[in-house]
């Protein structure tokens, strides 16, 4: 399955704009043969934890947007916006499917406490799969990917990839890669960091994009700047490594 990781930067709260910004990129996409574009974390609005702004519900304009413009390009998307709900939102990515239907709706468990985003959501309470062109895919979001046991979740229920949208900022890029090679190799399945760029009232994203294989090799990178990036996901490959080396079966929860 050929997918495509859509680093870009927001139009500062603004979604209209950015919609129409993530629309030239979906149709890029599909020129390039993606069957599934994934973008960043509140990719329509920038990440902001604080902001109070442009919550919306799944049949607000973000999610309905991205639902009609999968149907008119024929691609699964994965976008992330602020989910109403009570007594906070949550930060929630939603999978749509070529047809526009909803295939997975995810919402962030790992919230980013140290810039108080666990004080302003609601945090997920399970992990979230689905199944396009024989690939089972995961979804976690940015600061998931420091929290081990939620890709093992999705290892043990047979998830080949897990795409995590991310406003990961620049400061700490040494700790993106090392995360997201430890999580694809530890588990043995293809993870893919969409990451921001730009500069924004919150903080610097260097964008750094990456997809790992299940080996945990670099696959695909991105720069500094807005960029498509595009890779391969191969199901068998996972299935081989996971039967030929089955490192899962041995694994003894200590908690």
């Amino acid at each position: 399955m050929k997918c495509c990781s859509a680093q870009i930067e927001a139009v500062w709260e603004q979604p209209r704009k950015t919609l129409k910004k993530a629309e030239r990129c979906i149709q890029t996409a599909t020129d390039g043969g993606a069957s599934l574009v994934c973008f960043p974390e509140q990719f329509a609005t920038g990440w902001d934890p604080l902001s109070g702004q442009n919550i919306e519900d799944l049949n607000g304009e973000t999610v309905t947007t991205l639902r009609a413009l999968a149907r008119e390009h024929s691609v699964a998307i994965i976008g992330s916006f602020r989910e109403r709900s009570a007594p906070y939102p949550r930060n929630t990515a939603v999978a749509v499917s070529s047809d526009g239907g909803i295939l997975a709706v995810y919402s962030k468990i790992h919230l980013f406490s140290p810039a108080h985003e666990d004080e302003a959501f609601t945090p997920g309470t399970a992990p979230e799969s689905f199944t396009l062109e024989g690939v089972r895919c995961g979804i976690a979001i940015c600061y998931d990917l420091r929290f081990p046991p939620l890709f093992r979740t999705y290892a043990k229920t047979g998830v080949h990839a897990v795409f995590v949208p991310a406003a990961w900022p620049e400061s700490r890029a040494s700790h993106w890669e090392l995360f997201i090679a430890a999580r694809a190799a530890e588990n043995q399945m293809y993870v893919a960091g969409v990451n921001t760029a730009g500069t924004n009232p919150v903080d610097r994203y260097g964008g750094a994009s990456i997809t790992t294989n299940p080996e945990g090799t670099v696959i695909a990178r991105a720069g500094d700047r807005e960029e498509l990036l595009f890779f391969e996901v191969d199901p068998s490959e996972v299935d081989a490594l996971r039967q030929r080396f089955p490192v899962g079966n041995d694994y003894k929860n200590m908690l």
